[in-house]
């Protein structure tokens, strides 16, 4: 009885690769939607709720461009595109389908959601395109000047940029017509200064462990 051949590109998966890019997505994916709740605290402090998992998305992105580079970074970070638009395809298809009487409080509620994410998902695009790519592109040429070393120098002062190139585009697209102009500029304000935080109190500390796992992992793997 002849037994089937194994798969010669089984062993070459790339597990923490996998990993990341599907968190990495998902982070993306998830910031998108929640970004329709706009969050108050005071009647001062305005940002999107997904302020709140947009940095750790970046972290994840710091993490691809560390270990894989700035070539496999950028791969992943056209797929999410991608991802982003599948979403405002999909939903937009959820919000013209009919639905039945019973549940029409459900479907106005969905409809009422989803029809602000295809402003908010456009923003985030462009936004995502202009931050994410340059925050890659400036973590890669951080890392080759300082040879290596200092990696919260990495994480942290390619999100300095990063993080100014999306914010601007996305408040813009996604809120102006819809939030005043105070509210505008304190969104813009507010949603850079909280990314900035979570990333150095946060994000820099869980990119250094998930590059010492990752690594540590690859270097167990390769000898086995």
């Amino acid at each position: 009885m002849n037994k089937v051949s194994e798969n010669p590109f089984k062993n070459r998966i790339d597990t923490p690769l996998m990993v990341v890019t599907a968190l990495f997505t998902t982070l993306y994916l998830t910031s998108n939607i929640m970004a329709v709740k706009i969050v108050d605290f005071f009647d001062l402090i305005y940002f999107d709720a997904g302020t709140i998992t947009f940095p750790f998305a970046y972290m994840l992105g710091d993490v691809l461009t560390e270990i894989w580079g700035y070539k496999t970074a950028k791969k992943v970070i056209s797929l999410t595109f991608l991802c982003n638009v599948l979403l405002l395809i999909c939903t937009l298809i959820g919000v013209w389908l009919p639905s039945p009487e019973y549940q029409q409080q459900t479907a106005e509620a969905y409809n009422h959601i989803f029809t602000h994410v295809p402003r908010i998902v456009f923003g985030s695009l462009m936004g995502f395109l202009c931050g994410e790519l340059s925050n890659a592109y400036l973590m890669d040429r951080i890392k080759k000047k300082t040879k290596g070393k200092f990696l919260w120098l990495r994480t942290i002062g390619s999100s300095v940029i990063g993080y100014l190139l999306d914010t601007v585009p996305f408040v813009l697209i996604a809120f102006a017509g819809i939030a005043p102009i105070k509210d505008l500029f304190l969104m813009i304000v507010l949603q850079y200064v909280v990314k900035l935080v979570i990333e150095s109190f946060l994000g820099t500390p869980m990119a250094y462990l998930a590059v010492g796992w990752i690594k540590k992992y690859t270097a167990k793997t390769n000898r086995i």
